[in-house]
């Protein structure tokens, strides 16, 4: 298992295993994002988000995109962990267990408070990975979402 920072050249492999993650999320008509918008994400200046390729016996088998945040309460930034895809025939052999590692040692060095992600509540095999590296469910928050016309109508003034 190789563990690498994404390059340019990787933005269609990682867009393609987005696309994977948005049918294994039962949301295949969800992606909307082009690959010039991944590319400005990832490279542009200053980049949105950092992504990690995932390589084994020399194919890409999956991806890791995240970015920092900031945490108020402890005056520190946080790491969350947008999106995390292995390929069905790599899952089991480590890939998951390297990413969190490497996301970990980058969550150190930059001193962050916290690793953040989200998980779907029926995806069980995930919820049974992240526990068994430590994460805890945090029930008392509901995470709520403005999109599209509403984000659009409240930006204006509308609502």
């Amino acid at each position: 298992m190789n563990l690498r920072p994404a390059k340019p050249d990787d933005v269609a492999q990682i867009l393609a295993f987005i696309y994977d993650l948005a049918l294994f999320e039962r949301s295949p008509d969800a992606v909307q994002m082009t690959e010039p918008q991944l590319y400005d994400a990832l490279f542009g200046a200053p980049p949105r988000a950092a992504a990690l390729l995932v390589e084994h016996e020399g194919a890409a088998c999956g991806f890791a995109v995240w970015y920092e945040t900031f945490n108020t309460w402890t005056g520190k930034p946080g790491l969350y962990l947008e999106d995390l895809f292995i390929a069905e025939a790599a899952r089991g052999l480590g890939a998951g267990k390297a990413i969190f590692q490497y996301l970990a040692r980058v969550a150190v060095q930059r001193d962050c408070a916290r690793l953040e992600f989200s998980v779907l509540d029926w995806n069980e095999n995930a919820i049974k990975f992240y526990q068994s590296r430590g994460a805890q469910p945090l029930s008392e928050w509901t995470k709520y979402r403005i999109t599209g016309e509403k984000l659009r109508a409240l930006a204006a003034g509308d609502s």
